[in-house]
């Protein structure tokens, strides 16, 4: 979305995000499931352009990003964190997250079509 265009009408998908928890595998390691954190409104927009993008679609990875309403929610969110498209059940791995220049809006990179975290 561009400036012009962030406002609150043009966050049409509802997100979650999800932070994979420790768990002691027993074997002095750690394993764990992805546990949703919280839902929250976005625009998510597949990226159409240039030469990644494109050799990314030919193996099966989708790039995507999600602009979100930054709260204080998603402060803690990094790169081990992924985001889960509510209604489709698709899931992406966060890359790289940029605020706005305003502070008012969060984007999040992701690719969808590739290994979990």
């Amino acid at each position: 979305m561009n400036s012009q265009t962030k406002r609150a009408g043009a966050l049409n998908h509802r997100v979650a995000f999800e932070k994979k928890s420790a768990q002691s595998d027993g074997a002095g390691g750690t394993t764990g499931e992805f546990e949703e954190q919280f839902r929250c409104a976005a625009n998510v927009i597949h990226q159409r352009g240039g030469e990644a993008v494109m050799a990314g679609r030919l193996a099966g990875r989708a790039t995507v990003i999600i602009t979100v309403r930054k709260s204080s929610a998603h402060n803690p969110i990094d790169g081990d964190w992924r985001a889960v498209d509510v209604r489709s059940g698709e899931l992406f791995n966060i890359r790289s997250i940029t605020p706005s220049a305003d502070r008012m809006w969060l984007d999040y990179l992701c690719e969808s079509g590739v290994a979990v975290n």
